[in-house]
Parts: C-alpha cells; structure tokens; sequence
C-alpha cells in the first residue's frame, strides 16, 4: 500500500492551478454527497444504523483513510457519517426529490470538476489510476487543512516532488 506522501503526491501531481484545486473544494463535496444521496437507498435501520449501499462503500473508505493517516481518516470518517446522514434523511424523501439531489449533485460536481482541468489543462487523476476516485476526497481536506498551517513538512514533501500551487497568471502560462 502506498503512503499518505505518496497517494497525495500522486493526486497533486493533476492538481497544481489553484483555479483546479478550487473547484475541487466544491466539485468534490458534492460528488461525495451525492454518492451518500444515492446510495442510501436501499436501506434498512437496525436499531441505531441505517444498514445501506451507502454506508457499505463509506465503512471501507473509512477504514482505508485511517490506515494512510489517523488524524486524517477520523477527519474523514467524521465527514463521511455527515454525509451519510444526510444521505438517510433525503433517502426517506419522495422519489423524484431524492433522484433530484442526488443526480443534481452528481451531475453538477462533475461538472465543476471538468471545468477545473479544463482550466489546469489535464485530465483528472483517476484517468490513470482509478485510486485517484478514492484520493480526490483526502485530497481536498488535506489542502484545506495545509492552509491552515497544518503539517508543513507533510506540504514541503509534496511541493519538492510535484512543485507549488500556481496562482493567477502563472498557473494559466504554465
């Protein structure tokens, strides 16, 4: 199993236009709702837990985040039950409006995900190795929380590999 450096490093490497690293900020957490959306039918409650597609592709992903990185997993985990849970609560709606989230957000996510590789002029991540679907999320929290001065050393590791984020015009020449 690859690292946490390394599966980021990966993943950074179709991500250094900050216009790209963007959207995925939005792009992302839509698409993870989505799923959560979608997948939470069927389901069926025992007891406490709503037993669904949903939460069996989110236990797993759990699980594999927390083997990279404990802060970051239960960081994810945390935002997976959220997702999740509302996930459940949608599901319960009439059909149409559950499809209509659940596809909306779907479809709208990707759709902001294009956009920034158009804007970075590279494919996304997964094209080449599908682990980049599973990446993308532990991606975007882990900018997010780079930003807030989080792990230096973890940041500089990657930079030296894949270089710095490009802002503005620059990330448009390069």
């Amino acid at each position: 199993m690859k690292t946490l450096t390394q599966q980021l490093t990966q993943y950074a490497a179709y991500h250094r236009d900050s216009r790209n690293i963007a959207t995925h900020f939005v792009g992302i957490p839509m698409i993870v709702l989505a799923v959560c959306i979608l997948l939470s039918r069927p389901g069926v409650n025992l007891g406490a837990i709503h037993a669904s597609p949903a939460l069996a592709v989110a236990l797993p992903c759990a699980w594999y985040y927390l083997a990279l990185d404990r802060t970051l997993g239960l960081l994810m985990a945390l935002l997976l039950a959220a997702g999740l849970l509302v996930g459940q609560t949608l599901a319960q709606w009439p059909t149409a409006a559950w499809l209509s989230w659940g596809l909306g957000s779907l479809v709208l996510g990707w759709a902001i995900q294009f956009v920034g590789h158009i804007l970075e002029g590279r494919k996304p991540a997964f094209v080449d190795d599908l682990i980049g679907l599973l990446i993308g999320p532990l991606f975007v929290l882990a900018e997010a929380l780079f930003a807030l001065g989080w792990r230096p050393a973890l940041r500089q590791a990657i930079e030296v590999q894949v270089g710095p984020v490009r802002h503005g015009r620059r990330a448009a020449q390069a």
